[in-house]
């Protein structure tokens, strides 16, 4: 009986921790972050969210690439950190 007694004994459990997820804010609270303006050009435009000015050739991707940023800012926004950043 005292090698069992032993035997859970020295399997000490250790407290279960809680995972810590990264924040996320909501959609609306990203989208405040920055500003988002368009400048149209004779060919294609020019986005600039907040410091960043991406240029695009065509306004119909220019437009697709702003409503994926409205859709989901929070994705959108890690994406272009990595290529302009």
């Amino acid at each position: 009986m005292q090698e069992q007694d032993l035997a859970v004994a020295a399997t000490p459990q250790e407290p279960e921790m809680q995972k810590t997820s990264e924040y996320r804010p909501s959609n609306q609270e990203a989208l405040r972050e920055y500003e988002i303006n368009i400048r149209f050009l004779s060919r294609g435009c020019i986005v600039r969210v907040g410091c960043k000015e991406i240029a695009f050739e065509d306004h119909t991707n220019a437009m697709a690439a702003i409503n994926a940023y409205v859709a989901n800012p929070w994705e959108e926004q890690k994406k272009w950190r990595k290529i302009l950043d």
